[in-house]
């Protein structure tokens, strides 16, 4: 832990907003990121983004140490679930709710000043593609993904974040993969410049 963050949750326990402010700062685009992939379009994400800050912010004084990092986004993950469960109860969402409207922060789409204009258009198309191949993901799965391959995060950590065992996460990461590349291959969702067939 950076010694900038360690003052800063020190001093937000203490009840000083500034700190806690530089909290959100470091972290925003990785939590918005998360919850950006968990449910899919920008206003769900920076909402959910706002109250998993709204949330820590409320209960920081119960952080104990560790990795701060993985308690922020087992809260952020904690309350996507949350959002995908009322979803469930009441859908509400449009199946082809805009993906365009990623963040900057995205790590799918950071920008390459040595990029063509059409590989850039197909590099969101194939963005894209890989957010509406989550989408249809079970939630567990599309956490551990996201955790991993989107976050970078070693399975020590989700397990962490998302309170299971070493081996729950890695059998879900192997059958959200699997899933994923299947669902990827059907040809519907992948850019023909990504398909292998008549190779």
């Amino acid at each position: 832990m950076a010694d900038e963050e360690r003052r800063a949750i020190d001093e937000a326990q203490h009840g000083d907003v500034q700190s806690f402010n530089t909290l959100v700062r470091l972290y925003e685009s990785r939590v918005y990121n998360l919850c950006f992939r968990m449910l899919g379009d920008g206003e769900s994400a920076a909402d959910a983004t706002q109250e998993a800050f709204i949330s820590a912010y409320r209960s920081i004084r119960s952080f104990r140490g560790g990795s701060f990092r993985a308690w922020l986004l087992r809260i952020a993950t904690n309350g996507c679930y949350d959002v995908l469960r009322a979803r469930k109860r009441r859908p509400a969402i449009s199946l082809d709710a805009d993906t365009d409207s990623e963040s900057e922060y995205s790590p799918l789409q950071i920008a390459d000043d040595a990029e063509s204009p059409d590989d850039a258009a197909l590099r969101r198309e194939l963005a894209s593609e890989i957010q509406r191949g989550l989408s249809l993901l079970p939630e567990e799965q599309r956490a551990v993904i996201v955790l991993s391959d989107v976050e970078g995060l070693a399975y020590e950590e989700i397990a962490q974040i998302t309170g299971l065992n070493l081996g729950t996460v890695k059998s879900r990461l192997s059958r959200g993969r699997a899933r994923l590349r299947e669902v990827l291959r059907a040809g519907e969702l992948l850019p023909a410049r990504y398909r292998h067939e008549g190779e």
